[in-house]
């Protein structure tokens, strides 16, 4: 698959009206460019000797046209109207062999195609015009042929990866591979939904994406080429190659490709159907800023070009649990609050909103929770946040923190206690357990404690032993939940006091056993 692609690498370039100056056979001919000097680098399509005076009415574009002007000879009128005529067809050049009809370059066809931005090119040695006929035909057949091959193979390529299930990522990855340059996926918003390429070229892209996004929007040129991304009359994005370094036909080619892959993709399903291509650029770089594996300011121009504003914000981290992640989206887009949303794992959500400076952070959040709560009707969803930050580099440490309390409340059953938006000192001793959970201290402490319920029938006992230190110690309202009498409640009181050699009435080993069972349960979550 890959030496598929590296035939773009390889294919020869279109020939300019200079390359074919160039050739061997041309420079027999002492080629000189008497007007149209700046245009020499326009592709050339074809070849076309032609001697007629009206040959412009027979082109399409793009032809070097040979003549020896043996018609136009003597007729200053016919000479001009014939360079205009080349100029209205878009010519790529004209080639005039001097001989009987002009032995030397004809001053009126000189003024009027520098005028006009026609290349005019003489010859002063008499040349066969078949030879060059031959030259360049064979070679634009040639290349012809090779693009058709090429984009089958390419089409082949990249639906194989699809039907294999390769993720956006593979296919974008695959492209930028191959065609040298980094590759954006965006939205018609130019908002960046995916990227690919070597990760300090797609960065430096992404730090000037607006003024990018807008030369590319002009078409190819510059490097910069833009297919269109849509289906049954409707266009939703752009793949962008950015700054390709091959001719623009063969980028154009792969451009093309790229996007009948990338609909495709969309189309199926590709191999995460359950988010959009939004979704997963959101879930992407939050995952990397919670993670921490990439420095916060590598992920700045990401952000960015994502459509978060980041210049002078203020950032709000949030964690929600039990609540769907589109569901959320939906809330902070009616809110109308920049932000972006992403599905971490067991049922937690990170929000990360984009607040103005003079506007108040943790009254936004409290709202945000409050009307999350009411429309959803969900009364037991858990929104945690960290304090509000300032700075880019401190939002990783603050996506940890809010997912820390989101953690430590996880039980569903204390959300109904707690805050609208949970924050780190509504948490106490469960949040600060949270935190040292991976401590092999801690971990010793709390299977030396509980050693005596954590093997055989110890479970229910353990059951038992947690609703009774949840509640305060309240026994009939622990008989109450575990729908047995009081004096079953001792009996099982008493065989826990036993197995753990502690007396719970003493306040200062209840403490140590509920610490240790904080832990254990932390530890098992």
């Amino acid at each position: 698959m890959a030496t598929t692609f590296e035939t773009l690498q390889t294919l020869e370039p279109a020939l300019s009206v200079r390359q074919v100056l160039h050739l061997e056979r041309v420079l027999a001919g002492e080629p000189e460019v008497v007007a149209g000097a700046a245009q020499l680098d326009r592709p050339v399509r074809w070849v076309h000797v032609a001697e007629a005076p009206d040959v412009g009415v027979m082109l399409s574009g793009g032809e070097m046209v040979l003549t020896t002007g043996v018609l136009l000879a003597g007729d200053e009128g016919k000479q001009a109207e014939y360079i205009q005529s080349l100029h209205r067809a878009e010519a790529a050049a004209v080639v005039l062999g001097l001989g009987r009809a002009f032995p030397a370059p004809p001053d009126v066809m000189r003024r009027v195609a520098e005028r006009c931005g026609l290349p005019l090119v003489v010859l002063h040695r008499p040349f066969p015009f078949a030879e060059l006929t031959e030259e360049v035909q064979s070679r634009l057949v040639r290349r012809k042929f090779a693009a058709v091959s090429l984009s089958e193979a390419v089409r082949t390529a990249l639906t194989g990866l699809i039907t294999a299930g390769a993720p956006l990522q593979r296919l974008l990855d695959e492209v930028a591979q191959h065609s040298g340059c980094p590759v954006v996926v965006t939205n018609l918003a130019h908002r960046v939904l995916a990227t690919a390429g070597e990760r300090s070229a797609v960065d430096d892209v992404l730090r000037d994406w607006e003024r990018i996004a807008r030369q590319a929007g002009g078409g190819p040129g510059g490097g910069w080429i833009r297919a269109d991304l849509g289906g049954r009359g409707e266009r939703w994005g752009w793949i962008v190659l950015c700054g390709h370094r091959g001719d623009t036909a063969t980028g154009r080619l792969l451009a093309d490709r790229a996007a009948e892959a990338l609909v495709l993709h969309r189309m199926l399903g590709g191999a995460a159907a359950a988010h959009t291509w939004e979704e997963q650029s959101a879930q992407s770089l939050l995952t990397d800023l919670v993670s921490g594996v990439v420095p916060a300011r590598q992920l700045l121009p990401r952000a960015r070009a994502a459509g978060l504003p980041v210049n002078r914000r203020t950032f709000v981290p949030l964690v929600v649990r039990d609540a769907e992640p589109a569901g959320l989206d939906r809330m902070i887009r009616l809110l109308g609050l920049p932000g972006l949303v992403a599905e971490l794992a067991d049922g937690a959500t990170a929000v990360l909103l984009s607040l103005a400076r003079d506007q108040d952070a943790e009254a936004l959040a409290a709202h945000f929770a409050t009307r999350l709560r009411t429309e959803s009707g969900q009364a037991r969803t858990v929104v945690a946040a960290a304090d509000p930050r300032t700075a880019w580099d401190d939002v990783p440490a603050g996506l940890r923190e809010a997912q820390h309390v989101a953690d430590a409340v996880a039980d569903s059953s204390a959300a109904l206690a707690l805050p609208a938006v949970v924050r780190l000192r509504d948490v106490h001793l469960r949040g600060l357990i949270r935190l040292l959970r991976d401590d092999p201290h801690v971990q010793s402490f709390a299977e030396r404690e509980l050693d005596g319920l954590l093997c055989g029938a110890g479970e229910d006992l353990l059951n038992v032993l947690r609703t009774y230190l949840a509640t305060g110690r309240n026994k009939s309202r622990t008989a109450q939940l575990h729908h047995v009498s009081r004096p079953a409640l001792y009996r099982r009181l008493e065989a826990i006091q036993g197995r753990l050699g502690v007396d719970l009435d003493d306040f200062e080993q209840a403490a140590s056993v509920h610490i240790a069972l904080l832990a254990h349960d932390a530890q098992q979550g």
